[in-house]
């Protein structure tokens, strides 16, 4: 009898100091809450059912690719996590979806990751693409690749950056040469590089010829004379169906803050306080977007074909500034849905989410002791393994990387926990965007 009351007190000791545990971490996180000022994102913009319609088609449609073969889908996919699931993205002569994708003859890789596109509709961005070369917002204007030959009439910076994939010979425009998949000349690949305006002309051109397209664009646009659209027309209805498409607020973290204090696990919980403290994560996964939208060099590992003039190599934001200072920095990923965006980093280098966070608490060791046997066979060769170009990069790792004191292999799995936590319902279940055609009669599935 006395063991039975024994055990009992012992029960009912553990599941005060669980409650206790419990009531300690959740004031600890509705002050980081408090903080930081943290909260659901705030209503996004509001748009003609119309226009959305004309974005999805236009999303899917590879009619604005270069060659007719790929779409803004292609690497930016509701299947997988609205990139690709590749490190490095497979552009104009590819063939196949994820990663079964493969490149086309005598093509190369994309030289960065395809970025997810979830929430990206909020007022809070400001810059786009991993080094920042598009930034800032409708009433100061936008610096962006093409300066002074931006169109206006663009309405947020997430349809300046629908402007600029089209434009990219690697990602959809193709090369001098090029035929498209009916046998056509493309005639986009003969513009010159300086000359996006035409670009974005001879695309309104294909579109203009399709009356479908003809059709949707009068009901998006119905105060405005067909003859008078442009392509930043197009791009607007791309970045109202992006907004419309992709953004959710149903994450188990999203449902803490709103008050469901059961919505996450006591592991997640501790990752939470970890990644607003003591890890110091929220240093540049900062605020709603969890981004703080600046480039930092966080020493990760260089593969790939590498990009403009320092190839082999990818020197991130420096390649737009040529600062010394902005060498291999990359812009702060936002984290929501992370978890299903991988692989991870600016080119993919980790397939692990574990061992991307691992690399920012130890960046030397993780660039030090990397292991490029994990990249698809065609990349492994690229990996720079240069004593030299480690240096180099190690040389001016952002300070914000500092950890006071090493964490223990449960609180990694703790922060895991949170990062999972990041994750919408909604974005798991994303199929019915897929459209079975669209206007150009081009295959939607590869």
């Amino acid at each position: 009898m006395k063991k039975t009351i024994s055990l009992f007190l012992l029960v009912g000791l553990a599941i005060v100091l669980l409650a206790f545990t419990g009531r300690e971490l959740d004031n600890a996180l509705q002050s980081i809450i408090r903080q930081n000022g943290l909260n659901q994102h705030a209503p996004v913009a509001d748009y003609s059912d119309a226009k959305v319609e004309l974005g999805r088609m236009l999303f899917f449609d590879k009619i604005l690719s270069g060659n007719k073969d790929i779409s803004c889908a292609t690497c930016h996919h509701p299947a997988l996590g609205s990139a690709d699931a590749l490190p490095l993205a497979i552009g104009v002569g590819g063939e196949g979806l994820g990663a079964a994708r493969q490149m086309g003859k005598g093509r190369e890789r994309i030289p960065r990751n395809s970025p997810d596109i979830f929430n990206r509709g909020a007022k809070e961005w400001h810059t786009m693409f991993w080094d920042n070369r598009v930034s800032g917002d409708i009433m100061a204007g936008y610096e962006s690749p093409a300066d002074e030959k931006l169109i206006a009439g663009l309405e947020n910076i997430l349809a300046v950056q629908a402007m600029f994939p089209v434009t990219s010979r690697d990602e959809m425009r193709g090369e001098i040469g090029d035929r498209t998949v009916n046998g056509e000349i493309n005639e986009l690949a003969l513009i010159s590089n300086a000359m996006p305006q035409v670009v974005w002309h001879r695309l309104m051109l294909r579109l203009k010829k399709i009356p479908a397209y003809v059709e949707l664009f009068e009901a998006a646009y119905p105060d405005e004379a067909v003859q008078d659209l442009g392509f930043q027309h197009a791009a607007n209805a791309i970045a109202a169906f992006e907004t419309e498409a992709f953004t959710f607020h149903d994450s188990p973290w999203d449902l803490y803050m709103d008050g469901m204090t059961n919505a996450i696990d006591e592991s997640a919980k501790r990752g939470a306080v970890l990644f607003y403290g003591k890890a110091n994560c929220s240093t540049c996964h900062s605020g709603n977007l969890m981004s703080d939208q600046q480039a930092h060099n966080i020493g990760v590992p260089q593969l790939g074909p590498g990009k403009g003039t320092a190839e082999p190599l990818d020197v991130g934001r420096y390649l737009e500034t040529g600062d010394q200072a902005d060498a291999f920095a990359f812009r702060t990923p936002s984290l929501k849905n992370t978890a299903i965006t991988g692989p991870w980093m600016h080119n993919g280098a980790y397939n692990s989410l574990e061992e991307a966070v691992r690399h920012h608490l130890d960046p030397k060791l993780y660039l030090q002791q990397y292991d490029a046997s994990k990249l698809p066979k065609e990349l492994q060769a690229s990996f720079q393994d240069d004593e030299e170009v480690a240096q180099r990069m190690l040389g001016q790792i952002d300070p914000a990387l500092q950890v006071e004191k090493p964490l223990e292999d449960k609180d990694i799995g703790d922060i895991l926990s949170f990062l999972y936590a990041l994750t919408d319902q909604s974005a798991l279940e994303l199929e019915h965007l897929v459209p079975a055609t669209v206007p150009s009669g081009l295959p939607v599935k590869d």
